[in-house]
């Protein structure tokens, strides 16, 4: 099936749901799903936005910038995953237990306020993939839209690039919580140290990175192509002295290059 035909097929499917909550993060997916559901004529739409330490500060500004400009209604709802030990003390599973706090927020908003359905922007591709929050999902009877049409990420890209939506390019944004091991405890100042030491690096022209954070040891994840702007002189004083001044002690970059969902390898390496 062409990703066209997926898309009216998509289209179609929500204008039948009437009334829903779209769970958004701002990120490619939910917001390729908030901008379907504006075009797709369904009666009402409320887009939610779980608001706590692990969302990067710019990652809720851009989700205001958004749906002010889909001209849809936007609530922004403090989600408190951090006092759930299940979470904070960063099991393999965590992403379950922070889903579980915001999709059962979401379904208490849809039955307080009457919407039919709650909707995430998982997509084709992200069942291939290792995600222990898809169970929360599940659980609470959220529907996945981009998944029932089969849209991929891919796909979806192409078709937000000619919606000229913004996050057609835009590099994946998971929680601030994916920079530390597992078993390493979450906690609200360590994640503000890593949000602090991503937008400083971001500074330097780096439009995707990770910090991973080892306790007292900063290890900077960017692609290769984008090592000299790290390490040239001026710039690398400047990155090493800001993170020492957050507690970094140890401070390096790590020869691998940028790798999404690295914290997963030791996963892997221990299944083998």
């Amino acid at each position: 099936m062409t990703p066209e035909k997926k898309y009216k097929n998509l289209l179609d499917s929500l204008k039948k749901m009437k009334r829903v909550v779209i769970a958004f993060s701002g990120g490619v997916d939910s917001t390729f799903l908030l901008k379907a559901a504006t075009l797709s004529g369904l009666g009402e739409i409320l887009a939610v936005t779980g608001q706590s330490e692990s969302l990067p500060e710019q990652e809720l500004s851009f989700t205001k910038e958004i749906a002010g400009s889909f001209n849809v209604k936007h609530k922004i709802i403090v989600t408190e995953e951090l006092k759930d030990n299940n979470y904070a003390e960063n099991p393999p599973d965590r992403c379950y237990y922070c889903k579980k706090e915001l999709f059962t927020r979401l379904s208490d908003i849809a039955s307080r306020e009457n919407y039919l359905y709650v909707l995430d922007g998982t997509n084709a591709d992200d069942i291939h993939d290792r995600r222990p929050g898809r169970q929360a999902s599940v659980e609470n009877n959220v529907k996945s839209p981009l998944l029932d049409a089969g849209l991929n990420k891919k796909e979806i890209r192409k078709i937000s690039r000619d919606l000229g939506l913004p996050t057609w390019d835009k590099p994946a944004t998971p929680c601030l919580s994916s920079r530390f091991p597992y078993g390493h405890k979450i906690t609200a100042e360590g994640l503000l140290r890593v949000d602090r030491a991503e937008a400083f690096i971001r500074e330097f022209g780096i439009k995707e990175l990770r910090v991973r954070s080892h306790s007292n040891a900063a290890r900077i994840e960017v692609h290769p192509e984008d090592f000299a702007k790290l390490t040239e002189d001026t710039a690398r004083e400047k990155i090493v002295n800001f993170l020492r001044s957050l507690g970094y002690e140890n401070i390096t970059l790590d020869l691998r290059g940028f790798r999404s969902g690295s914290s997963n390898e030791f996963i892997e390496k221990n299944k083998e």
